[in-house]
């Protein structure tokens, strides 16, 4: 299943783990996937992974 937000396309970022050496490592920053039932328009639910950015984007447009 792919770590990817089904209505923004939010992604897997990458970038470094800094130590206080300054030694940098390779690390990913993933998404905050929620898994969320929406009512389609034939009434039928359907879960769906959405970003909770996302979630509270569409909660606020609501």
């Amino acid at each position: 299943m792919a770590r990817r937000c089904a209505i923004s396309g939010k992604g897997p970022m990458s970038g470094n783990n800094v130590s206080h050496a300054k030694n940098k490592t390779k690390r990913r920053f993933l998404p905050n996937l929620r898994t969320v039932r929406v009512t389609l328009e034939d009434g039928t639910t359907q879960k769906i992974r959405i970003a909770a950015s996302t979630l509270r984007t569409m909660k606020k447009n609501d």
